[in-house]
């Protein structure tokens, strides 16, 4: 482990992708075996998004956290664009190297777009789905532009200059004094992604599809949450799904990394998805 990822081990995948992930091994849990939780981490992030979390929801069971390709430990592939259906290619070559049938997947913001390209392909391997501060909406015209200028301040000033403008703004305004060293952590994870990595996976998402229909249409059970305080995705964004599949929950005053904002609430609500599931009372 390093200071900016959780990963324990290391996969090449068929692809030639190189995935760094953590992976707690096959424990006694709520979770069978052959089943996983599968969190996935935002852009310019790592599997260390979650470390708060893990004490919250160990008793799982078998837990895997992956750095996402261009991200944390895992390799960076020379292409312009990664595209969500790359993301999620990975995503499935890993869980097929681990020998998982089912995951109960978690997808934070850009971990999020990616389980909704990993649904529309596999669906079959979800045993249950959440989005984490995440949407199925495609980026809006505004938004492109600001993938643009993201793009355009990493190439001409660095990854460096892009994290020390972002991270500020994915937390709730009044926690950027009081968990201050938590957003230099966040910076600090930031500043070990691959800058080319980072511009084709802010193409990638500029890029994105409308999944409204996909997460719609799942079948298994959804759980959606948002911060009350999210500046970068806000609630009404997340809550695209309803119906007696879909749990909505929205977390009181925490902005867009509810993970390290409000862990153990953010691991409580996990528990209960994940104990609702596969516990009858």
């Amino acid at each position: 482990m390093t200071s900016i990822t959780l990963a324990n081990r290391q996969l090449e995948l068929p692809n030639g992708q190189r995935i760094a992930y953590y992976d707690s091994g096959e424990v006694e849990g709520i979770v069978p075996q052959g089943t996983a939780v599968i969190l996935l981490h935002g852009f310019c992030g790592s599997s260390a998004y979650w470390e708060e979390v893990l004490p919250y929801i160990n008793k799982l069971g078998r837990i895997v956290i992956p750095d996402l390709r261009g991200h944390g430990m895992s390799s960076a592939p020379q292409d312009e664009t990664y595209e969500m259906e790359a993301f999620a290619d990975d995503l499935n070559q890993l869980i097929g190297q681990l020998g998982l049938d089912q995951i109960c997947l978690f997808g934070h913001s850009l971990g999020g777009y990616v389980s909704l390209a990993f649904a529309e392909k596999h669906a079959d391997k979800l045993k249950s789905f959440s989005l984490v501060h995440s949407t199925s909406l495609p980026d809006s015209a505004q938004a492109k532009v600001g993938r643009d200028k993201a793009i355009a301040t990493i190439n001409e000033s660095g990854i460096g200059a892009f994290v020390e403008g972002l991270v500020p703004k994915l937390f709730a305004p009044d926690h950027l004094e009081g968990l201050k060293d938590k957003v230099a952590r966040i910076k600090k994870i930031g500043e070990a992604t691959s800058p080319a990595g980072a511009a084709a996976t802010a193409l990638g998402m500029k890029n994105r599809m409308d999944r409204r229909s996909v997460l719609e249409n799942l079948k298994v059970p959804r759980l959606l949450i948002a911060g009350s305080e999210d500046g970068v995705i806000p609630a009404q964004n997340t809550f695209t799904s309803e119906g007696t599949n879909v749990s909505q929950v929205l977390l009181s005053g925490s902005g867009h990394m509810s993970m390290v904002e409000s862990p153990s609430e953010l691991g409580n609500r996990i528990v209960a998805f994940v104990r609702h599931m596969y516990v009858k009372i």
